[in-house]
């Protein structure tokens, strides 16, 4: 029987050869019993080193009525990490994916947070900054989905444990593609990059737009404990007048309000000055194979907020970015938990 064999692969385009080096086959059956061999290793092989991305990116951008809508495949116009990883467990796969938000945004008195997506770029990847994940010294990862510690992993900072790629980037347990960050290789109109979840444009102009965030001094109260050093949000404060930035990482610009993607947090605006459309708002937006929420206000949280008797806008800063903190939402609101999380669930996004 054949003792060893060594496979050579060539990718462009796909080749293998097959080299016997000692021994001899006994019989046809056994030569086509180590052929199949060879070939499924080779096909492993070649699985693990193509890249992720088969499909071509298709982006359309186009204008309904008052509204802006950007639909995609999910496909970046630039190569994407190997997934899974050692910080990433799942496999990107193509999406289809519409979002619309409003072509002439106006500016409210006061911000809306807990947005899950907070906009997406030109080329159809959306932008989600924020993680599901907090610190939990009992995961064997050191961290879970549950939010009792208080400790809310940011993205970015925690980009290598969270399985980020060379573009601030990984996939969901849906194989959705997003970006944490500003990606190096995303192709900018002028210094747009993309829209946010209220309409409102999203430029990024590098270090010439400072945000007003700040680490905060010393170090953390309880467990992890350890100097604040960017790893969680809560190592974050908003110190006014110590960027150029404002709460939403916005400015003018050229007479006109917008977002700024910046290289240090919050990378993408985490708050939303506009009427947020009910795309954004689960977390991961409308497909042409899922019910269409209703444009602008609406969706699974203005559901929530109407049978609770309060306004959309009070939930939303209430439970904060997902997943929601229960027990903080029920003190700010005034109801029990038990209540809270039972009319959630039952408007969950499916």
């Amino acid at each position: 029987a054949c003792t060893s064999e060594k496979l050579i692969a060539s990718q462009n385009p796909p080749q293998w050869i097959i080299t016997k080096t000692r021994g001899a086959f006994d019989s046809k059956e056994a030569f086509l019993k180590n052929l199949r061999t060879a070939l499924l290793i080779s096909a492993a092989i070649l699985a693990s080193s193509i890249p992720v991305q088969s499909a071509n990116p298709r982006v359309k951008i186009y204008e309904d009525g008052d509204q802006r809508c950007v639909e995609s495949n999910g496909v970046p116009n630039h190569k994407i990490g190997k997934f899974p990883n050692s910080g990433n467990p799942h496999r990107f796969s193509e999406q289809r994916l519409k979002y619309c938000f409003p072509k002439n945004p106006e500016r409210n008195w006061r911000a809306i947070r807990g947005t899950p997506i907070v906009g997406i770029a030109l080329n159809g990847i959306v932008l989600r900054p924020g993680t599901a994940d907090w610190y939990d010294a009992s995961s064997p990862r050191g961290f879970s989905r549950n939010s009792a510690s208080g400790w809310n992993l940011e993205g970015m900072g925690s980009a290598s444990a969270l399985g980020i790629d060379k573009n601030n980037a990984h996939v969901d347990n849906q194989g959705l593609y997003h970006y944490h960050g500003p990606p190096p290789a995303i192709v900018l109109q002028g210094s747009l990059l993309g829209y946010a979840a209220d309409g409102f444009e999203i430029h990024y102009v590098g270090k010439t737009a400072q945000p007003s965030y700040q680490l905060k001094k010393g170090t953390r109260p309880t467990a992890p404990g350890g100097a604040y050093d960017g790893r969680f949000v809560e190592d974050w404060e908003y110190v006014k007048g110590s960027g150029i930035l404002d709460e939403c990482n916005g400015a003018n610009l050229e007479g006109k309000y917008v977002y700024f993607a910046t290289d240090t947090f919050p990378f993408f605006p985490r708050c939303h000055w506009g009427e947020v459309s009910a795309d954004f708002q689960h977390q991961r937006g409308p497909s042409n194979n899922q019910p269409q929420t209703s444009r602008g206000r609406g969706g699974p949280l203005s559901a929530a907020a109407e049978e609770l008797g309060v306004s959309e806008r009070r939930l939303a800063e209430a439970v904060g970015p997902p997943p929601p903190n229960i027990k903080r939402a029920a003190k700010i609101l005034g109801i029990s938990e038990t209540r809270l999380e039972q009319v959630l669930r039952k408007h969950r996004p499916r």
